[in-house]
């Protein structure tokens, strides 16, 4: 099956997406029918376990492709979300090479990784799709997450591992790393970030980032990030309802 989100990120075009934190399958049906190009399951800090992202999958994926970001660089959940069905993992959290290498390597089937072989799952149709083992490794799409100091100091080497598709760059927690916490628009992380995509994509890589304000999306997507998640669907959920409630109070 082909993975869109890849393919997209070949096109040359901005890839929009939207991040869901809500954790609801519901919601989720409804976001994949209005239009964005991808969206984000967040599995680290949305209370929503491995089995939880399996509705999700199911309720979105026809529409749109849904990147996966796991809780945690590790193998097993790696295994069990790609096993469900998630073909486009973001892998939080990464700090130099090796670690990169070891996310690659549990996104793939050996020889190329360590991924472990099970038969009848869903990515693999419920073992109705024969050729599933030999071409599997070839559909996942996987994006690394940097999001540190230490990240930024070993971003070129990240970026060039084999079998990377992509960097997101985390600007909340970069923001906390470098001193700045809960203000990641400050100008020291603004200018961290842009010589970060710099950094990126001298080394032919997508880079992706999280905007959580309409003018902060615009800025990212100027700026030649080629995937920008615009918003958070807890976050316009709160926001719309605390703009109904005042210009309600108003009247």
């Amino acid at each position: 099956m082909t993975n869109h989100f890849r393919s997209g990120l070949s096109s040359g075009a901005p890839q929009i997406g939207l991040w869901m934190s809500l954790s609801s399958a519901l919601s989720a049906d409804a976001l994949a029918r209005v239009g964005y190009d991808w969206l984000l399951c967040d599995t680290e800090h949305a209370p929503i376990e491995v089995s939880g992202v399996l509705p999700i999958l199911q309720a979105a994926d026809t529409r749109t492709e849904v990147v996966v970001r796991v809780a945690w660089n590790d193998k097993v959940l790696i295994k069990r979300h790609l096993d469900q069905g998630a073909r486009t993992l973001l892998v939080p959290f990464i700090e130099n090479a090796e670690e990169a290498r070891a996310a690659v390597s549990a996104t793939r089937y050996p020889p190329e990784g360590v991924r472990g072989v099970a038969g009848a799952t869903r990515a693999s149709v419920f073992g109705l799709e024969p050729d599933y083992l030999r071409s599997a490794n070839g559909g996942i799409c996987l994006i690394v997450q940097v999001e540190t100091r230490t990240a930024i100091e070993n971003i070129e080497e990240i970026a060039s591992e084999p079998g990377v598709d992509g960097v997101f760059i985390g600007p909340s927690d970069l923001a906390a790393s470098l001193g700045y916490l809960g203000n990641p628009s400050h100008d020291d992380v603004q200018k961290t970030i842009k010589i970060c995509l710099e950094r990126i994509k001298s080394n032919r890589k997508p880079a992706g980032i999280l905007a959580t304000t309409e003018q902060m999306a615009k800025q990212y997507i100027k700026m030649g990030f080629n995937f920008v998640a615009v918003g958070v669907d807890m976050g316009l959920l709160i926001s719309g309802a605390v703009d109904r409630l005042n210009k309600s109070r108003s009247i």
